[in-house]
């Protein structure tokens, strides 16, 4: 028997044993990457390999029609139904930007894909999973509308993978930006360059100009555009931008992928240690006992400053954040800079 062979067999019985296992749970429990788990089931037929030209495979998903996307990472799992439209590739990444469906994708570090049925409480879903290098789950989109089977098994046909066998390899360790510590970073010119700022996507590479990691960047820069928060903050945010129907917007990422929603958000339920937006098209699934970090961070730009809410986990990796809902040259909303005013005050750590 061989190993790909093997590792099927033993996701069957874990299966059998445990049936509301998820994917994720089961490779870790067997060793392996998420990715090596699905390969193992790869047959041509029910498990089909799809090859990597992810943008030409990006702008047909149109075809799809309505679909539930989903982006999650260790502590946050972001679901958002719609369709892919607006679809663009260029350098090392690419845009997805329609109102529901929108995604900052980072394809550079994606190694492998492939077409599945998934079985869950309502059924056979059929999804389209794509990986990192590394085997991780980076990006998954669930066929929502069955009208639309022939149109997914058509594109599953057109990038068909030639090597359809139960086996990929992946890479061990991707390369990971380099940082210093924080002792060894010039503190005045950091607060000065953070005060030049003008424009949110500014901040990632004063980061990178400065090779210091995020939240030691806040911690230099705390009481003037950072402030330490408790970690219930992100629950007390939601239940008043809810209950004030303030317009949010909610990044979820990986390594290689952003998932964003922008707009109200409705039903908020807490469940042992789940924080959870349950709304109809919009679903965000927080695990607060990872969160490690909470700041509230001010950016400036040339609309005015916009304030986040920012989630860290053990190792420093962003989990979710959060701004007021805003669009490029308009400042940010009143409502918002109200509420993270509050929030600064009540719940500083």
């Amino acid at each position: 028997m061989s190993a790909a062979e093997s590792l099927r067999q033993r996701w069957e019985q874990t299966k059998q044993a445990n049936p509301r296992m998820r994917a994720l749970q089961i490779a870790r429990t067997l060793g392996v990457s998420e990715a090596e788990l699905v390969a193992s089931a790869c047959d041509g037929k029910q498990t089909v390999r799809l090859n990597t030209d992810w943008s030409v495979l990006f702008s047909k998903l149109e075809r799809l029609g309505e679909v539930m996307a989903l982006t999650r990472n260790e502590a946050a799992v972001h679901e958002k139904t719609g369709v892919y439209r607006n679809v663009s590739f260029k350098g090392f990444a690419g845009l997805v930007l329609d109102e529901e469906i929108d995604l900052r994708v980072f394809h550079q570090r994606w190694g492998f894909a492939f077409a599945l049925p998934v079985e869950n409480a309502r059924g056979t879903l059929l999804s389209l999973q794509f990986f990192d290098k590394e085997g991780h789950a980076v990006h998954k989109i669930y066929l929502k509308d069955a009208d639309r089977a022939r149109q997914f098994n058509d594109l599953v046909e057109e990038f068909r993978h030639p090597d359809q066998s139960p086996f990929i390899e992946i890479t061990r360790h991707l390369e990971k930006d380099t940082t210093r510590p924080a002792e060894h970073i010039d503190k005045d010119a950091l607060l000065r360059t953070w005060s030049a700022l003008r424009d949110t996507h500014d901040f990632f590479p004063m980061l990178r100009d400065f090779e210091i990691g995020r939240t030691d960047a806040l911690k230099l820069a705390e009481g003037s555009f950072s402030w330490k928060v408790k970690r219930e903050t992100t629950q007390e945010m939601l239940l008043l931008a809810s209950g004030r129907q303030i317009p949010i917007m909610v990044f979820v990422g990986n390594s290689g992928m952003i998932q964003i929603h922008s707009g109200p958000v409705q039903k908020i339920k807490v469940m042992e240690n789940w924080v959870n937006i349950m709304d109809p098209r919009f679903n965000l699934h927080l695990r607060e006992d990872l969160i490690a970090e909470t700041w509230i961070v001010e950016k400036p730009t040339d609309d005015g400053p916009v304030t986040s809410l920012e989630l860290f986990d053990a190792e420093g990796a962003q989990i979710v954040t959060f701004f007021g809902a805003r669009k490029p040259g308009k400042p940010e909303l009143a409502s918002w800079t109200d509420l993270t005013s509050e929030l600064k005050k009540q719940m500083t750590a």
